[in-house]
């Protein structure tokens, strides 16, 4: 039996004078939600809402970049927890707007939600996470790696350099795409592992490149590659960048035959002092739960786990 409410709506925002409306329900981005709309990083036929009368229920939203004609991302899915179970109302939202969404006979684009760190201790918020992940799991979804995020900031001092490593920008693509392919021999990162069921580490290593590395705005002349020896034998690479929204490390990776000698707090180091020497308030960081030895290296560069994502893909 349908628990729908005889007079729900669900529709898209018309434009950005609904944006309060659609921000009536709290999540840790909506203050992001109108400079996405004015930067075409969202749009009003991406941003739904179901309603019972004046009465925002549950609420749907997709990322994407400037220019993309379809979104790369759904970041938002929410429901108004103080209510009774609200499951088949979200759900009926879901599948509505993303069939007006998507390219049809597609796959879904990832979900991705930001979550508190201590999650599973607290009973409602317990319940909040798993409301939302049951609905997408109902459509098929299937939980794909929590990650932790991480943060950088000034007050805890930068982390000590490693003497051992030099460095010089990060300048040839065809050199870092190839330091990339080596470093995903042996990688604990699930989207990668995901990846590498799929393709070759090359072709893996060009898609993280094209998709993510290139189009970060910030200088090319940040990243660096780190070295060892008089010849400047390459051990790894790190990305420091601006995303959108955040100074970011965004992605850092040691080839196998140098790994366990500690040049990923280096690696990190190095990046970290790049961005801290342009006055940031903060970095952001995230890597897998599952990836102990990255998160340890963070840990001991001063940076802080103070969120939690969790993912989710359609097979």
């Amino acid at each position: 039996m349908s628990t729908l409410p005889d007079t729900l709506t669900i529709r898209p925002i018309t434009g950005p004078d609904e944006i309060a409306l659609f921000n009536r329900l709290p999540y840790t981005i909506n203050h992001e939600l109108a400079d996405d709309l004015a930067a075409h990083r969202r749009r009003p036929e991406w941003m739904w809402v179901a309603l019972h009368g004046d009465r925002l229920l549950a609420r749907v939203a997709w990322w994407g970049r400037d220019g993309d004609s379809s979104p790369l991302l759904l970041d938002i899915l929410d429901v108004d927890d103080g209510a009774e179970d609200l499951t088949e109302v979200a759900r009926a939202l879901y599948e509505t707007a993303a069939t007006q969404v998507l390219p049809a006979g597609g796959t879904p684009p990832e979900y991705g939600r930001f979550i508190p760190a201590d999650w599973r201790a607290d009973p409602d918020t317990h319940r909040a996470v798993r409301t939302r992940m049951s609905v997408l799991e109902s459509t098929g979804a299937r939980l794909t790696v929590e990650r932790l995020r991480l943060q950088w900031s000034p007050d805890s001092g930068l982390p000590a350099p490693d003497p051992r490593l030099a460095f010089r920008p990060a300048l040839d693509t065809d050199e870092l795409v190839a330091l990339m392919t080596r470093a995903l021999d042996g990688t604990l990162d699930a989207h990668s592992r995901t990846d590498l069921g799929l393709m070759s580490p090359h072709e893996a290593a060009v898609k993280h490149y094209e998709q993510e590395l290139a189009t970060y705005s910030s200088p090319r002349e940040w990243w660096r590659i780190g070295t060892v020896g008089e010849h400047g034998e390459p051990v790894g690479f790190v990305i420091p960048a601006r995303n959108a929204y955040h100074p970011v490390i965004a992605y850092l990776g040691v080839v196998p035959e140098h790994r366990g000698h500690g040049y990923v707090d280096g690696l990190l180091a190095e990046g970290t002092r790049i961005l801290a020497a342009e006055d940031v308030p903060r970095i952001r960081a995230a890597t897998d739960l599952g990836n102990v030895p990255m998160a340890a290296a963070f840990a001991r560069a001063g940076y802080v786990n103070f969120e939690r994502a969790v993912n989710m893909a359609w097979q």
